[in-house]
């Protein structure tokens, strides 16, 4: 038998790049979800990937991003610095596509003129979400490049002075609002809302005052449907509002489903009057109040009605402050009725009897409560929590499943 000799080779099995192969568009959402210096990392992978990272259309440059960039200039003991600009004018510019959402948190700005020129680069860019975050003492002054971006979507500001120029025409595209600002003497609110006609979600925190912000203004936005105002920095003259003020506020913005108020060193000076709110906010379904006295009779009696004025409530979030009482609360319990409340949530509870007053009202007229969580640490000794769990134990509770949960800390 003749044996026949041939070059028979066997297939070649090659491991395909199933990621490399993936479309562009795939590849800049996974980039866009990582880490940046991660991303940036992905250059060393083959020669494909060298230049993946430059089509990122997300940007966000936080805390931990240069934290690292320090550490490694320790390593190579580089003091300047301007190198953390330098870093940040360098990578804009390496970005070949459109930037859709910038982030930007930063301390020691060596030259404003830095951010003026990312934020110019930025508003050709077709950028939409911006967030600028000063960790520095002096308030940033804000170059008016910002309000030129017409295309944005979120904007996000902190420790800024917010005074937009006469040339501004508004953000047509608007929809949420983030403002931890200082706002010049010549502020025009009221012109600056009503150019954001699209606006959904509005948050005003720290410096947010009744006498530079007229509720007015602010009951215009028929489309806003989350509203956070933290009343803070208050001096004595002021550091009151009615809270009359703030039902009519609440009761112009038809579509508002979730309002978080924050009464940080601000107190109420009368209550709600004779005016029956019941059915004034029909949408409300999650109510966030923080640093309220409930010892005091008129902010007590401000939470009730606005409790009992949203009969589709669903979320309830209290954090009652620690001020001392000063007045009885005037409540009409027989005007109350049935709730829809699903999650209760108290933080900081120190036992006084207004709070089981109004523990009482809410596990008595929330039929679909499931959940009442309670977080306290102002109870000293046990026996002092046993005193308070028992009169929790005898409160009547509509609803059969809800689970009422204690946390100690």
């Amino acid at each position: 038998m003749e044996l026949i000799q041939g070059t028979h080779k066997a297939p070649k099995f090659a491991l395909q790049d199933f990621i490399t192969n993936m479309p562009d568009i795939v590849i800049n959402n996974i980039l866009d979800r990582l880490p940046f210096q991660d991303a940036v990392r992905t250059c060393v992978l083959s020669r494909n990937w060298r230049f993946k990272w430059t089509m990122l259309t997300q940007l966000v440059l936080d805390v931990d991003f240069f934290d690292s960039i320090e550490t490694e200039e320790e390593e190579e003991e580089d003091d300047d610095e301007s190198n953390n600009e330098s870093i940040v004018s360098k990578l804009l510019l390496q970005l070949r596509g459109p930037i859709t959402k910038f982030e930007l948190d930063i301390e020691h700005l060596s030259d404003a003129e830095d951010i003026n020129n990312w934020i110019l680069l930025l508003s050709r860019k077709g950028l939409t979400d911006f967030t600028l975050e000063n960790s520095d003492y002096t308030p940033l002054t804000l170059p008016t490049n910002l309000f030129s971006c017409v295309e944005l979507k979120h904007l996000k500001l902190r420790n800024c002075y917010f005074n937009p120029p006469p040339t501004f025409h508004g953000f047509p595209n608007l929809l949420s609002l983030d403002l931890c600002v200082e706002f010049e003497d010549n502020i025009q609110l009221g012109e600056f809302f009503t150019r954001c006609p699209l606006l959904e979600k509005l948050t005003m925190d720290d410096l947010f005052e009744f006498s530079k912000v007229n509720i007015i203004e602010i009951a215009k936005q028929e489309n806003l449907k989350i509203l956070s105002l933290k009343f803070n920095d208050f001096d004595e003259e002021t550091a009151a509002t009615s809270s009359s003020n703030i039902f009519e506020l609440v009761g112009s913005l038809p579509k508002l489903q979730e309002l978080h108020l924050d009464f940080e060193e601000c107190r109420l000076i009368e209550g709600v009057g004779k005016k029956s709110f019941f059915t004034a906010f029909p949408c409300l379904k999650v109510l966030k109040l923080s640093d309220i006295c409930l010892d005091n009779g008129i902010m007590f009696s401000f939470a009730f009605e606005l409790i009992r004025s949203s009969p589709n409530l669903q979320t309830l979030e209290i954090t009652p402050s620690n001020w001392n009482a000063d007045s009885p609360p005037q409540v009409d319990y027989s005007t109350t009725r049935l709730l829809q409340l699903q999650s209760v949530m108290f933080d900081c509870l120190k036992g006084s009897e207004n709070e089981l007053r109004l523990m009482k009202y809410l596990l008595a007229c929330s039929p679909s409560l499931k959940r009442m969580h309670i977080f306290s640490r102002f109870f000293s000794s046990a026996e002092e929590k046993l005193v308070f769990v028992r009169k929790l134990l005898k409160l009547y509770r509509a609803s059969p499943v809800v689970e009422v949960e204690l946390f100690w800390y």
